[in-house]
């Protein structure tokens, strides 16, 4: 039996010029790329409306892979979020992106192999009992706001940032996940769907109902996700659009023309009838960090003031501490 390397040698005859994109596809399937047969499912991990996650193992190298295994219906062929997150991930390469290994193709189902890791952001979370120490708080924050920063700077919006679709693998190392609503974005600001983030992580524009946006919802989601890390809880835990409105407002005061122009003419924002709240201080909404580090809270107001700019928040980061490995 021959093991991945001895493959490659024999089905790679030496070249004077670079293989061709047909003869290179060939190549790899000779190897074992691209066929169903080449992974071994192992348990069942997540079902969703199109697909289904699977752990399983490459009988090429040995490695437990993640298989995301997409159904196909023949009327409609391959769901749209799948054809977005393929076209995607090929292109995005980095330390903090997870990264597809394989495509593979059949009449009923697309499978998409991804490498493994162990966990997400929210298991992880609730394995410490809520409570991470701001070690590693800083050091998962870090590396969101790293791999977010290369998706923008190829001009690509993830729009479902949540704790769930942050993986963790066993040395500390986070990964942004599921691109399937992920965008790319020709323009600053451009017209997309309202309907993306889960609503605990989603801005209040999107909300109110603007298909007009850029990095801001990602940032917004940051915002969140950190807060959530470092106090234990979730920052604006509604149960409905209105709901979620009134957590954040309440927190944060209730817009008027002055803070947002245009927002009384919003006519998602009339048809609430919103309280006039006054701003709080973050600080009250985290009574676990009464003695929360002054950075934090700054940070926090930061990442809320959603037009930031990335590279200069973790140039920030960088200077309040030096990334280390993870520890409970």
């Amino acid at each position: 039996r021959y093991g991945y390397l001895e493959k490659l040698q024999l089905t790679s005859p030496s070249f004077d010029q670079p293989l061709s994109r047909r003869s290179r596809r060939a190549s790899l399937s000779e190897i074992g790329f691209g066929k169903l047969e080449t992974y071994i499912k192992l348990d069942k991990l997540g079902e969703g409306t199109y697909a289904t996650v699977f752990k399983g193992r490459s009988k090429l190298t040995d490695n437990l892979v993640a298989l995301k295994e997409i159904r196909l219906e023949h009327e409609e062929g391959a769901p749209c979020t799948a054809i977005r997150e393929v076209s995607l991930l090929k292109d995005l390469k980095h330390a903090n992106i997870v990264t597809l290994h394989d495509i593979i193709h059949t009449d009923k189902s697309l499978t998409l192999v991804f490498e493994y890791l162990d966990k997400d952001l929210k298991q992880y979370m609730d394995d410490c009992g809520n409570i991470l120490s701001m070690q590693n708080v800083k050091i998962f924050l870090f590396q969101i706001l790293r791999g977010l920063s290369y998706c923008h700077r190829r001009k690509v919006l993830h729009r479902d940032l949540k704790p769930q679709n942050l993986l963790i693998n066993e040395r500390g190392e986070l990964k942004l996940a599921d691109f399937g609503l992920a965008r790319a974005k020709s323009v600053p600001t451009k017209t997309y769907s309202n309907e993306v983030v889960t609503l605990w992580y989603r801005p209040p524009d999107v909300l109110l109902g603007s298909s007009e946006y850029s990095t801001q919802i990602d940032m917004w989601g940051v915002g969140c996700i950190f807060y959530e890390m470092a106090a234990g809880r979730p920052l604006f835990p509604g149960s409905t659009v209105e709901d979620e409105l009134h957590l954040i407002f309440r927190l944060l005061g209730t817009p008027s023309e002055n803070s947002w122009p245009g927002i009384s003419s919003m006519e998602e924002f009339k048809s609430y009838k919103f309280p006039k709240y006054k701003t709080q201080p973050l600080i009250n909404h985290a009574p676990r960090y009464v003695g929360l580090q002054a950075w934090v809270l700054d940070l926090l107001e930061w990442l809320h003031h959603i037009k930031r700019d990335i590279s200069l928040i973790i140039k920030c980061l960088s200077a309040v501490f030096r990334p280390t490995r993870v520890g409970h």
